[in-house]
């Protein structure tokens, strides 16, 4: 298994499209346009909590040394938020039997990926675990509120689009600068003047960093 090739399919240069994408389609049908503003508030929901708890680590050190926790896995989240959600909008014309194994395959796929940051020793277990778990909850609780709704069916165009869009990205395999990014927004908005590192969670106190490892502007 080419378990970098897997986790690929939680980087943000990949899902952040995906999830436009979703965004898209369900403005572009009228049976779900509601259901846009609950896409939007939800995954708001997990890309601000990843986004939160990573600066909260590389600005200030608040994570967990027991836990070894720096923040939730964003590769995990992202891809157990999207995956099970893009598999319903493809399979809207399909019978409901090949719409419950696509997005369980979404489920799946992002468990696989969030197991993929473990093997190439990326995450911790519990960022892992974090991730995933935010996710789920993410996309789990936009289906249920589909679930008395009209399915999606969309246009072979908007199909054709929905399915080119990812393979194209899968087929550059770039990857998003997304962690260098983060880095230079907590120093920017913090008192360090670089970013806190899992070594600095296990080697040294959060609260008194040692001299020429931390500084303070």
């Amino acid at each position: 298994m080419n378990w970098h090739w897997l986790t690929y399919f939680g980087d943000s240069m990949l899902l952040l499209p995906c999830a436009a994408l979703i965004l898209l389609m369900l403005l572009a049908n009228p049976e779900t346009r509601r259901a846009t503003w609950q896409w939007m508030l939800l995954f708001g929901i997990a890309g601000g909590l990843v986004c939160l708890s990573k600066l909260a680590f590389m600005g200030w050190g608040i994570g967990s040394r027991r836990f070894d926790f720096t923040g939730f896995s964003g590769h995990s989240a992202l891809s157990s938020s999207i995956w099970p959600v893009l598999m319903w909008m493809l399979t809207g014309r399909m019978p409901r039997p090949v719409r419950i194994a696509a997005i369980t395959a979404g489920y799946v796929l992002a468990f696989f990926v969030g197991y993929s940051r473990l093997v190439i020793h990326v995450h911790s277990p519990a960022e892992v675990v974090a991730g995933l778990a935010l996710g789920f909850t993410i996309s789990t609780t936009f289906l249920m509120l589909q679930s008395a709704a009209t399915v999606p069916r969309l246009s072979y165009g908007q199909l054709a689009m929905a399915l080119l869009v990812p393979l194209f990205l899968i087929n550059t395999g770039k990857v998003a600068p997304t962690q260098g990014l983060l880095e230079r927004i907590a120093v920017a908005i913090s008192p360090a003047t670089r970013a806190f590192t899992r070594a600095d969670l296990h080697h040294f106190s959060i609260l008194t960093p040692p001299a020429g490892q931390m500084t303070l502007k």
